[in-house]
């Protein structure tokens, strides 16, 4: 049987499974908490999901799409979106690999199905799980990431990397980056 790879959610582990370079995704600079801007502090600095926080500051749920995945005999990868539903604009991008063997199967059925948001299957099935922040990125779009914000690219915005632990093991390699808060009206 394959050994998992030892979850550490680093950047350059993560961008790679989607990317030959990670500056065709943007250019990464490490942040602390205390120099991004306040929306920003709001958005990442904290241990907890990502869907539940970017739905409190749209006011309103978000929909996943999964831009691209993958399954091997350990891991299951994607490259997921969450759009508002109100109208379908892109709040977040991320990139997730999920340890197939550290969530019950109804779980992880749920998240291969990519209808719902990760946390929010979590928080539906009462999976004990600690969000464990590991860096905040300042992030100056690439081409795609603009894109998909639709700003210019080299727009500044900013991200994070995290772990999940599911029921006390690290389970899911998460970086989630927010679309720019100047786009967005206060």
């Amino acid at each position: 049987m394959t050994r998992a790879t030892p979850p550490s959610a680093e950047l350059e582990d993560l961008v790679s499974l989607f990317y030959p370079r990670q500056s065709e995704l943007g250019e990464f600079s490490h942040s602390e908490p205390c120099d991004a801007p306040e929306a920003y502090q709001a958005m990442l600095a904290h241990e907890s999901h990502m869907t539940v926080t970017v739905e409190r500051r749209h006011g309103c749920q978000v929909d996943v799409e999964v831009m691209e995945s993958r399954l091997d005999e350990t891991h299951y990868l994607r490259k997921i979106l969450l759009r508002r539903r109100s109208d379908r604009r892109v709040v977040q991008f991320g990139i997730v690999r999920l340890a197939l063997a550290a969530l019950q199967p109804v779980v992880r059925d749920e998240i291969m199905a990519q209808q719902t948001p990760l946390g929010r299957v979590l928080i539906n099935h009462n999976v004990l799980r600690h969000v464990r922040l590991h860096h905040l990125w300042k992030v100056a779009c690439a081409a795609e990431l603009a894109g998909l914000f639709q700003v210019s690219v080299g727009h500044i915005t900013y991200g994070r990397t995290a772990l999940i632990y599911c029921d006390g093991e690290p389970a899911v390699e998460l970086l989630e980056i927010v679309a720019p808060e100047d786009t967005f009206a206060a």
